[in-house]
C-alpha cells in the first residue's frame, strides 16, 4: 500500500496543516498482551510513545506537540494507533482490556447514596 491508498482513521493526526500518521505499534512478539501499557495509555502516560516520536526525526516538535495534545484529549486515539497493524485477535484481546479499564474507571466514579 502506499501513502495514497491509506484511509485516514484516528491514526493519523493532523498538525499545522501537515499530516502524520503514527509510525509506532505496541511491542506484539511473543504475543502476550502487554497490560501495563494499556494501563499507562488509558491513565494518560504517554511518556515512551512521546519520547519515541522525538526522537524518531519524523516528527518537528509542534508535530510531535500535536500528537501529545491528541493523545491527552483522546487516550484512545493513541491506543487506536498502536494497534493499526495487529490482527483481529490481537486487537479484540486489547480492546476487552481498555473496556475492563473503563468499566472500572466508571464503578470508581460511581457516588452511593
Amino acid at each position: 500500500m502506499n501513502t495514497d491508498q491509506r484511509t485516514y482513521s484516528d491514526t493519523v493526526v493532523a498538525v499545522d496543516g501537515d499530516v502524520f500518521a503514527t509510525m509506532f505499534t505496541l511491542d506484539l512478539g511473543d504475543g502476550e498482551v502487554d497490560r501495563e501499557a494499556v494501563e499507562r495509555i488509558h491513565g494518560g502516560d504517554f511518556d515512551e510513545w512521546i519520547e519515541a516520536a522525538a526522537r524518531s526525526g519524523l516528527f518537528t516538535p509542534q508535530a510531535v506537540a500535536g500528537l501529545v495534545q491528541t493523545w491527552q484529549d483522546n487516550p484512545k486515539s493513541l491506543f487506536d494507533a498502536l494497534l493499526v497493524d495487529a490482527d483481529e485477535m490481537t486487537h479484540k484481546r486489547y480492546a476487552i482490556i481498555w473496556d475492563a479499564l473503563d468499566d472500572a474507571d466508571t464503578f470508581e466514579n460511581v457516588e452511593y447514596a
